[in-house]
Formats: C-alpha cells, structure tokens, sequence
C-alpha cells in the first residue's frame, strides 16, 4: 500500500513539473512564433502586392459573406483573410486574400493572393503545399508565374497548352493538384467579384 501511495506521488510529481516545463516553454516561445507568422504574412502580401506600403485586415474566416463562394460551387476552397492593400497616403490599391484548397492530392494548398481594383490579379505565392514531389510540388515553378497580372473573373486549366489569358497549363501528370490551385484561384476572384469590387469591404 505504500509503495502503491509513493508511486502515485512519483507519478503525480512528475505530472506537475512536465506541465510546469511545457508551460515556461509556450510561454518563452509563442512571443517569437507569433512574430514569425506575422513576419511571414507581411512577406506573402508583399510578394503578391509589391507597390502596397499596409494591409488592413478587412473579414476574417467565418464572416458571413463567404457564403458568395460557397453559392457559386467553390466548396473545395475556404478564405482565411481578407486585407485591403493600400498606399503610402491611404488609397486602397486592390486586396490580398489568403486561400487554401482542400482539394489537393496530399492535402490542404495554401496561397495569398493580390488583385488590383480592376480585377487584374497580381499574382499568387505558396505559403503551404505538401503534393507529390517531381509532380503536384511544381506547382511554384508551372503553375504560380502563370497567374501574374492576368484579367479574367474564371481561369480554367488546358493540358493542351494555354490558348488565353484565362487558360493555365496544367502540370504535367498533377492534374489533380492544377485543379486545386486554379479552382481556389476562382473562389477568390469569385469573393472579390461579388463581394469587394462594390466597396461592400471599404
């Protein structure tokens, strides 16, 4: 029996200083992780909207007006953020919006992506993406220069060879991981479209 009591004590002892360990160690690191994410995000707005000097954060995951996506059949995509890129003085210059598709052949693709207030898309830049390597992981080199200031409010994907501005050359042999991409691509264009390019969001 007291073995059985100083064992429970051992055990209960142990239990507090590992919690006590983990705790002093969250609280030690969450400060830089934190600083880490918000320094990574400032870099993925920058890459997709160089000339914008801020990003305002405008709607945020489960604001009621993503229903606009879920409404025109984008129910494979989600969008996290929503940002308004603006200049020097103030002006808003387009957004940036950070997407994942939840159709990707190894899992979630997340992306930011910037359009101007004319719907020319600046372009998209990978924050996370997990395919096949030497197929779906391409994807920055085929699929990401193909979206760089185009105009088109629907991109569609060809294995024949892009005949368009609203055409995207598919990776060869990943056409899953294409159709992820450009459908997440259209859920934004989809958002900015009903949603931002009436001011709703301004």
């Amino acid at each position: 029996m007291k073995n059985m009591l100083r064992d429970a004590a051992i055990l209960f002892a142990i239990t507090v200083i590992a919690g006590a360990v983990l705790g002093f160690v969250y609280d030690v690191t969450k400060e830089p992780i934190a600083q880490q994410e918000a320094r990574a995000k400032q870099e993925a707005c920058q890459e997709v909207f160089a000339d914008a000097s801020a990003f305002e954060t405008v709607a945020e995951a489960g604001d009621a007006s993503y229903g606009a996506i879920l409404e025109a059949g984008y129910d494979k995509a989600s969008i996290e953020e929503v940002m308004k890129a603006q200049s020097s003085t103030g002006d808003v210059l387009g957004y940036v919006m950070i997407v994942t598709s939840h159709d990707g052949y190894n899992g979630d693709i997340r992306f930011s992506m910037g359009i101007r207030m004319d719907g020319t898309l600046n372009g998209i830049s990978l924050l996370a993406i997990s395919e096949t390597p030497g197929l779906g992981m391409r994807a920055e080199e085929v699929l990401k220069p193909q979206f760089a200031e185009k105009q088109a409010s629907v991109f569609a994907y060809t294995k024949t060879g892009a005949a368009s501005a609203d055409q995207i050359d598919a990776i060869s042999g990943a056409t899953i991981t294409t159709n992820a991409v450009v459908e997440a691509v259209n859920a934004g264009l989809c958002y900015f479209h009903n949603v931002l390019e009436g001011g709703v969001e301004q």
